[in-house]
């Protein structure tokens, strides 16, 4: 294991933050990580430190996080990035997990293990290890476990919302958000069966891969049950919230059909569409919709005696 000051010179040449006090941190086994690194530099808020943790023994099961050093519990905020499930990296999140870590939230920025590491639910897995991790040490981190959101783009999104939906609710969790979420991996297999888009037909053959290389038949077919967010709608989940572009490949239809599924069971979910085909963080980054996503986090984090039955306004 490397010593704990340790800082690799690819850090260094990206110009990572250490924090002043910098410290080591327990792993999920119990044993010493790394000192903490940042690979971003971006700088962090004044009286914000940075630290990349380990919450698992793969290399991709890390995550930044941000934290306010004067102590007083916060509330979080779990970011997850996009890429097809196959890419991507937490390193492109890192001006927007600066904005929520302006607004005093603590904020875990994930890595997860790609499509190309290991197969679906390995992802779910790595975000509720991920959550596990920062529960556990939320003291170190000024975090209020029983205070949290998480926000996903894309395919992020769809691991949120699997997130939210897994079982009859999460602990501490108060709302999910998806810029352009991939709520129905079946709805994108589908779309991109009969089509010349190159991205429905590049985002059909990530989900395949996702499933392990095998289409939603045969043997398959209960991992493709698994993977649809719709299908795990329980009265126990949390409000959530998406917004989609109007011509987007993953059209506002993936979000409705999950926002159908939820008012079954009595659970509320706005969906905005935004005229134009922005993706992920171009769409999160058009006028007003940051700012919506922003707005909607504060009210669910602000009023945690509310009810995931109670009707957004």
């Amino acid at each position: 294991m490397r010593s704990a000051v340790f800082v690799s010179a690819l850090a260094l040449a990206a110009g990572a933050v250490v924090p002043a006090s910098a410290h080591a941190v327990v792993g999920p086994r119990g044993e010493p990580t790394p000192a903490p690194v940042v690979s971003s530099t971006v700088e962090p808020p004044l009286g914000t430190s940075v630290a990349e943790v380990a919450y698992g023994p793969h290399r991709r099961q890390k995550m930044d996080v941000w934290w306010q050093t004067e102590g007083a519990k916060r509330p979080g905020v779990f970011l997850v990035h996009g890429g097809w499930w196959s890419s991507g990296d937490k390193k492109y999140m890192a001006e927007i997990t600066r904005s929520y870590a302006e607004l005093g939230y603590t904020v875990f920025n994930l890595n997860y293990r790609l499509s190309g590491d290991a197969a679906w639910p390995a992802q779910r897995v790595d975000m509720f290890d991920a959550i596990s991790t920062a529960r556990r040490h939320a003291a170190r981190w000024s975090f209020d476990p029983g205070n949290y959101v998480i926000i996903g783009f894309s395919a992020g999104g769809h691991l949120a919302f699997s997130t939210g939906t897994y079982g009859n609710g999460v602990p501490g969790l108060r709302g999910v958000v998806g810029v352009s979420p991939v709520a129905s991996p079946l709805k994108a297999y589908n779309d991109g069966a009969d089509t010349l888009d190159p991205l429905k037909i590049r985002l059909r053959n990530a989900a395949i891969r996702l499933a392990g290389g095998c289409e939603p038949k045969g043997r398959c077919a209960r991992v493709w049950a698994s993977m649809e967010v719709p299908w795990h709608a329980s009265r126990g989940d949390v409000p959530m919230f998406a917004v989609h572009s109007e011509d987007e490949f993953v059209p506002p239809q993936h979000s409705l059909a999950l926002k159908a599924a939820l008012k079954q069971v009595g659970v509320s979910m706005t969906v905005r569409s935004i005229p134009g085909t922005d993706h992920s963080a171009p769409l999160y980054r058009a006028f007003g919709v940051a700012d919506e996503v922003q707005r909607w986090v504060g009210r669910r984090l602000a009023d945690q005696s509310s009810d995931s039955r109670d009707s957004d306004r």
